[in-house]
């Protein structure tokens, strides 16, 4: 295994702040990554139904082959903790969304949901050392630093910045969640609002 939403339409950029979406620059790191031009797509069922991902490709590359599929039981897995590399549960969904793909030989695979990477060594073992992973929101970053560094906008403090969260629903709910993103215990950063009173 190697690592490297929106409507398919460009969305419009507010005069003098940059823009940047999920989209392109995925899919322009998946056209790279490609060698046999054949490249998957696992997303919600929204994402792959909007067909965004397969007209992004179709721009960058006209023979670029997609192959698509909706994986909705992902989500609700990481978020209910499922994220083991060992876990059977999950190994065995990831078999049953995956083979397809695999089977139609795509050696480069988007992975088109925030929640999937968390997943990604069980989702690579399931494809095969040989597939390329594209985590979608690391292109996303990559681009926005890229962007930043050209408008000389990058932080260059030595301090580590603090983050504070703040939230309408449950603090539990999403502090658990955001722990599993995130990697470590953020209770104590994360805040509950009252959103009528903005």
């Amino acid at each position: 295994m190697r690592h490297r939403q929106f409507s398919g339409q460009k969305p419009q950029k507010p005069q003098g702040v940059p823009f940047i979406d999920v989209l392109h620059p995925t899919a322009l790191a998946a056209s790279a990554a490609t060698r046999n031009k054949r490249v998957g797509v696992i997303g919600t069922s929204a994402t792959i139904r909007s067909g965004s991902y397969r007209r992004a490709l179709a721009e960058i590359d006209s023979e670029i082959q997609v192959y698509d599929r909706e994986c909705p039981l992902f989500v609700p897995l990481v978020e209910n903790g499922f994220v083991a590399d060992d876990d059977e549960v999950t190994r065995l969904v990831a078999e049953r969304y995956l083979g397809e793909l695999r089977d139609a030989g795509v050696d480069t695979l988007i992975m088109g949901c925030t929640h999937y990477p968390i997943i990604s060594r069980i989702i690579g073992a399931t494809m095969g050392k040989e597939v390329t992973l594209i985590d979608s929101g690391r292109e996303t970053a990559f681009c926005c630093s890229k962007v930043l560094e050209e408008r000389g906008l990058l932080c260059d403090r030595p301090a580590k910045g603090d983050c504070s969260f703040y939230v309408s629903d449950r603090v539990d709910d999403f502090s658990r969640i955001a722990g599993i993103f995130l990697g470590r215990d953020i209770g104590q950063e994360v805040h509950q609002i009252d959103i009528n009173r903005y």
